[in-house]
């Protein structure tokens, strides 16, 4: 097998396409041949050391793959070899081929494609459970949905909009915004030429919008939450901006608003049937139509660098997907 493996976390320019021995799956594990992974922003973070997580050296990087079962480890036994899977393991997905533990591993419905497969998991489950179990989120609420050409903003509009909510979508282009529009949502603000405040008054005739969903962070995330309608969910999803923000918590006295911590991770380890669930369910509304990944685009698994530098100059619109030759 070959593999990109980062044995000094300085960078993207550190890893090195390296060719290893195949594994063999332990006990409660599969082998899986690696069709499509997609690029995360955390998979950024963890090369440059800069991630919660910090997986023991060398590593493969690569949080979310998919492909075909073709080993199985002692004890397990809803998969089988030839299934086709979708895994988020954390780490291992830049590679031809990966051992994974089966419990982390999504049976694909027939007609599931690979890309799709390997774009979808952390997107839908983050934004799922930000919208629909953090934030409770009703029919006929409003939710601004910042960073919303993103991969977890582009399925946070399509979430939005299946659950009946009005969606105003924030990006920095206005090719982005296009993007968002062609996803579901109702209106879009370019806060790179527009003010995203005064925007937001405009758009929901002052009275702001029920939910934020802000997997942003930085300067943005105080102008939105001054900006939120009475008893509004701010969604803490993530930091893309960089800069983690201080709110003043007087604001939310003012509001009686809640400011909401999104931690898909670990609400699927320590609910592991509701997640199960919520998966089952996604599969269900991507069989449907209802929800389906945008994909920027697909370069060969050799390119990784090249992704991550697109991923780094915030040129991304949805997911980029790396992909093996069957």
């Amino acid at each position: 097998m070959h593999a990109w493996l980062c044995s000094n976390p300085v960078g993207v320019e550190a890893l090195a396409w390296t060719e290893l021995p195949t594994p063999e799956p332990q006990p409660g594990e599969v082998l899986i041949e690696i069709r499509a992974a997609s690029l995360n922003f955390p998979d950024l973070l963890i090369v440059q050391n800069k991630y919660q997580f910090k997986p023991p050296l060398p590593f493969v990087p690569g949080s979310e793959y998919a492909g075909i079962v073709r080993a199985i480890g002692a004890g397990v036994k809803h998969l089988q070899v030839g299934q086709g899977v979708a895994c988020l393991s954390g780490t291992g997905g830049f590679a031809t081929h990966a051992v994974a533990p089966a419990k982390l591993c999504m049976p694909l419905p027939t007609g599931f494609p690979h890309a799709d497969a390997a774009a979808f998991m952390m997107i839908y489950a983050t934004s799922h459970h930000a919208l629909m179990d953090r934030a409770a989120l009703r029919a006929g609420e409003t939710v601004l949905v910042l960073g919303a050409a993103g991969g977890v903003g582009t399925a946070a509009i399509q979430i939005a909009k299946a659950a009946g909510a009005h969606v105003i979508a924030a990006a920095s282009t206005d090719e982005k915004c296009a993007v968002c529009r062609a996803q579901g949502a109702d209106a879009t603000i370019n806060y790179a030429t527009q003010n995203l405040r005064d925007a937001i008054k405009t758009l929901t005739e002052g009275r702001g919008p029920d939910v934020i969903y802000d997997p942003v962070g930085g300067d943005f995330t105080e102008a939105a939450f001054r900006s939120i309608g009475w008893r509004g969910r701010h969604l803490i999803v993530g930091f893309a901006a960089g800069p983690i923000p201080s709110l003043p918590m007087n604001l939310a006295l003012l509001k009686g608003a809640s400011i909401v911590g999104v931690f898909w991770g670990d609400y699927a380890k320590r609910e592991p049937q509701a997640n199960a669930a919520m998966l089952a369910e996604l599969a269900g509304w991507y069989a449907s139509g209802r929800i389906k990944p945008v994909i920027d685009r697909q370069l060969p698994m050799r390119e990784l660098p090249a992704a991550y530098a697109q991923m780094a100059a915030r040129n991304v619109k949805g997911k980029l997907v790396l992909v093996n030759a069957p």
